[in-house]
């Protein structure tokens, strides 16, 4: 729901970062994949009880994950790497909430578990929505100049960033912070099913 006025907000400065980084030699996959060290290194430390610590790394890969579409456009955008970003950031996405889980498995066992459904069910509906747009030709840029098609709803990236702040804020809170966003997923999900139903009617 943020992600279009977030991008309005941050573009600039990451795409000024970004050719500076593209003037260096650095390609937009290295930054992606740094990211996901980060990302992953963020989710170890919430598993061995270090939520707070976590912040940095967590945030620091975010922010790498915008800065490598502002490297690929100041040099050559491929399809491969907006793939690995893609694979990058569900692997991300999965391995947080994995880490509160390890943290606290008969806490948070079961809350974990319905939030990766939801996040597995509103990416299956992002992807697939994605691929039919790209069938059809259509495109768009309300959230930056991206891979794949990108449909808004109720939670995009940054209320997930926002949310994975929250949880390494108050990790003693995530079973019921959990439950909730999860129930917020699945609505944006069907959301997106109701759009596709729309915008792809059966038929």
């Amino acid at each position: 729901m943020l992600d279009g006025a977030m991008r309005r907000l941050i573009d600039p400065p990451l795409d000024r970062l970004g050719r500076a980084l593209a003037a260096r030699g650095v390609t937009a996959d290295a930054v992606t994949l740094a990211g996901l060290v980060l990302g992953l290194a963020a989710a170890c430390l919430i598993a061995l009880g270090w939520p707070g610590i976590a912040l940095g790394p967590l945030l620091a890969s975010r922010l790498a994950d915008g800065l490598d579409g502002a490297v690929a456009r100041a040099t050559r955008k491929t399809d491969f790497g907006g793939y690995l970003d893609i694979v990058s950031d569900f692997l991300f996405y999965g391995a947080v909430p994995l880490g509160f889980v390890v943290l606290d498995p008969a806490a948070n066992g079961a809350a974990g578990a319905f939030l990766l459904t939801s996040f597995y069910i509103n990416g299956a509906t992002f992807l697939g929505f994605a691929i039919l747009a790209e069938r059809r030709g259509m495109e768009t840029r309300a959230r930056g100049v991206k891979s794949l098609y990108f449909t808004g709803g109720i939670l995009e990236g940054t209320e997930t960033i926002v949310f994975f702040v929250a949880l390494c804020l108050w990790p003693y809170w995530f079973a019921p912070l959990a439950w909730g966003f999860g129930v917020l997923c699945f609505v944006t999900a069907l959301s997106r099913v109701l759009l596709a139903r729309k915008v792809f009617p059966p038929g």
